[in-house]
């Protein structure tokens, strides 16, 4: 069993932390307080190969293993999770269409979005479908040689910036089974009859883009269809054992920059002549909050290591991850906050926005009630 990173991963570890400490954390409260998208952080990010680096070499990508995407989601999100989703999602969907996608898709999108020049967007959740994937209504019927889609969707990121989007239609409403009759279609940005409107006031990650997406008759051609038609549902849940360990390594990463901060802070303010380090109330605190990270980095590096070797136990452990990793990213958050007092309470501090934008991690792919009713089914064998 080996508990070490090697020299590779140390070394992309190493650059990511450079990168997010010089180009992120300098304009993360700019871009959080305007809502404003990255586009200059992205350029940047798409030189350093850091967009979509899950795609094969071939299409452009770098082909990182879901162990060393963790590494680097960690590392971005420690430096600030807005702009860090903002780079880490470049290529939502991507898995679709690499999975099942046909080799003209794949050559068409993958390397404009590797290398910066397009973003991607996967349209699943709608007004009334969210944990409830078979709940979708948005509708594709064929007509001659094209696909004809109508409906919403709901809380889509870079839903405004977006190139090309996966969405999750009803493809065949007769179909009885519940999990059959939907498809996963590929829609560009600029069809005619899709309209995007930009979502604010949202409590964190504010850099990244999200929006309400509405089709109005879009017309799309028949190839724009991922895999099969009817298999959208099942291509989808293959992978959300990978996007929940990423989320995981989310959670680690702002655990991970909230508690670095709390002990910076802690070492360094002082009351009653005194750094408040000094204090045991605070020495605990600072204790529980690194131990934790720790725990839920290595249940999420275990978690990462099933995606890559497909265990058998890769549900279970991708649900635990997320689940204890978004919650210790809440707890240490809200700990953080604490430990900087009344300083914390404002954006004076990076505390006050890790504090926002962990909460997220405990709602998309999958609310942390959706990922204990999974751990319990898994250890009850009782299927879907």
């Amino acid at each position: 069993m080996e508990f070490q990173l090697t020299d590779e991963q140390r070394h992309l570890r190493d650059e990511v932390r450079k990168f997010a400490d010089e180009e992120i954390r300098p304009v993360a409260t700019e871009y959080d307080v305007d809502e404003k998208y990255p586009h200059e952080v992205m350029e940047k990010a798409a030189e350093m190969g850091l967009l979509a680096p899950h795609v094969p070499v071939e299409y452009g990508g770098v082909g990182y293993s879901s162990v060393e995407n963790a590494i680097l989601t960690e590392e971005l999100f420690a430096a600030d999770p807005g702009i860090g989703l903002c780079v880490s999602s470049a290529g939502f969907g991507a898995e679709a269409l690499m999975e099942f996608g046909t080799e003209e898709q794949k050559e068409r999108v993958l390397p404009e979005v590797t290398a910066g020049d397009a973003v991607m967007g996967s349209a699943i959740s709608e007004p009334q479908a969210g944990s409830d994937v078979t709940s979708v209504e948005t509708r594709a019927e064929k007509d001659g040689d094209e696909w004809v889609i109508n409906g919403s969707k709901m809380w889509i990121t870079n839903g405004t910036v977006a190139d090309y989007f996966v969405v999750v239609c009803e493809t065949d409403p007769e179909i009885d089974d519940r999990y059959s009759g939907y498809s996963q279609i590929l829609v560009e940005g600029d069809r005619d009859g899709l309209t995007r409107d930009k979502i604010t006031g949202k409590l964190g990650i504010r850099a990244s883009d999200t929006a309400e997406l509405r089709f109005d008759d879009v017309r799309v051609p028949e190839e724009n269809l991922i895999g099969q038609r009817g298999m959208g549902f099942l291509q989808l849940m293959q992978f959300f054992d990978e996007t929940r360990t990423a989320v995981a390594a989310q959670g680690v990463g702002i655990a991970r920059g909230a508690a670095e901060r709390a002990l910076e802070y802690a070492e360094e303010r002082e009351q009653f002549d005194r750094p408040i380090s000094d204090f045991q109330a605070i020495k605990h605190k600072l204790a529980e909050m690194h131990t934790n990270t720790e725990a839920a980095r290595w249940l999420t590096y275990r978690s990462a290591w099933a995606v890559d070797n497909e265990a058998a136990d890769l549900t279970a452990l991708a649900s635990m991850a997320k689940e204890f990793a978004s919650r210790v990213a809440v707890d240490v958050a809200d700990e953080a906050v604490q430990v900087h007092g009344g300083a914390g309470f404002v954006n004076d501090h990076d505390v006050e926005r890790l504090y926002r934008d962990a909460k997220i991690t405990q709602i998309y792919e999958g609310t942390t009630e959706i990922q204990k009713n999974i751990i319990a089914r898994e250890l009850l064998d009782e299927g879907l």
